[in-house]
């Protein structure tokens, strides 16, 4: 609730005007927890202007945690398309190719 005051009512809004108004920025008739659930519905993300609320609170071990955890990801994920990248056969001599230059060489 915002404010401890409810607007309590019914409304037909269409999915471009919700839109519109999220893309503004926080809807101060909607609680938190209905404007997240329309965001989320509608696919509005937050405005480039908003802040970043924090929502959980992680200790020094749980964030050097998922700091080592992202740096292994990142380093599989360098080493695979390092691996997946397409190389160039190397060129290996054939008899055949060999006798058809050679006999290319010798037409005048």
């Amino acid at each position: 609730m915002h404010g401890g005051k409810r607007i309590q009512g019914t409304a037909v809004v269409s999915e471009g005007a919700a839109h519109a108004v999220l893309r503004r920025g926080a809807v101060p008739a909607l609680a938190a927890e209905e404007e997240r659930a329309l965001r989320m519905r509608l696919g509005a993300s937050l405005p480039m202007t908003a802040r970043l609320e924090r929502i959980a609170t992680a200790s020094d071990a749980e964030i050097d945690l998922l700091a080592i955890e992202i740096e292994a990801f990142l380093a599989q994920r360098e080493r695979g398309t390092a691996a997946a990248a397409p190389r160039a056969p190397a060129p290996s001599p054939s008899r055949t190719k060999e006798k058809i230059v050679r006999a290319l060489r010798r037409r005048p």
